[in-house]
């Protein structure tokens, strides 16, 4: 049953302020020594070609702006950090009222729309551990009890449900269930899952090999690694225009 509306504190959000909090969550969990973010480290994160859908290009306007209407509305708050430089920071934990492990689904899916709940998995694993897809599976119905989370796939469909989450305002999550529902009749979503199911079933029966493991976790590091010296070139790009360099 969804939550009554008179006892929520968020508010359906446009495409810009989705992307801002997105990127917001992922850097606090992946690289929180640059946490709270600068609005250059902001455009910087919305703009990048990893892990987003679509991809953007921001300015810095653009970006100020939309924090300014988040602040409004309570899911950002502007903070004085060193040197006098404004930052930023999300109060989705308040807002949204999840857990850690929430919080993370929440921001891939704010990130990058509409996605098998495999895919999902992997990626908000890569900021807060999730065992196994029941697990994520529990955390989604318990999402979507909110209206957080919203299944695109009709009732009862086993493999390869798509969900989204319930941030859009009305007419574009409308849309939104257009285009999920003219894709997968086109097969887009569940060829892949049945394509994959005997691959899948094999391999389960004798483990997964180790390089798989392995790589997953060099992917893991590489994001992490981008993300850091994205943080770090606009803080030094921001040092050398204070300092008149």
């Amino acid at each position: 049953m969804s939550s009554p509306v008179a006892d929520r504190a968020w508010v359906p959000l446009a495409p810009r302020e989705r992307r801002i909090l997105g990127v917001m969550v992922e850097k606090a969990k992946t690289t929180p020594e640059y946490y709270p973010m600068t609005i250059a480290a902001i455009v910087t994160g919305c703009n990048q070609k990893s892990n987003r859908d679509p991809v953007t290009n921001y300015d810095a306007d653009d970006v100020e702006e939309t924090l300014q209407e988040l602040r409004r509305k309570g899911a950002a708050v502007m903070v004085e950090g060193s040197g006098r430089v404004v930052r930023w920071k999300h109060t989705l934990y308040d807002w949204l009222k999840v857990s850690k492990v929430e919080l993370a689904i929440m921001a891939e899916l704010l990130l990058r729309g509409p996605q098998t709940e495999e895919d999902l998995r992997a990626r908000a694993s890569r900021m807060e551990p999730i065992a196994d897809l029941p697990a994520l599976q529990a955390l989604l119905e318990a999402l979507a009890t909110r209206d957080l989370a919203i299944y695109l796939s009709p009732p009862g469909q086993k493999r390869g449900v798509v969900v989204t989450h319930g941030l859009y305002p009305p007419a574009e999550l409308e849309k939104v269930r257009q285009a999920y529902a003219q894709s997968a009749a086109a097969g887009e979503f569940d060829e892949r899952p049945a394509r994959l199911a005997g691959v899948r079933a094999e391999a389960a029966a004798v483990g997964p090999p180790p390089w798989m493991a392995e790589i997953a976790a060099l992917r893991t590091d590489i994001e992490a690694l981008r993300g850091t010296v994205a943080a770090l070139t606009v803080e030094l790009r921001e040092l050398k225009s204070a300092l008149g360099v």
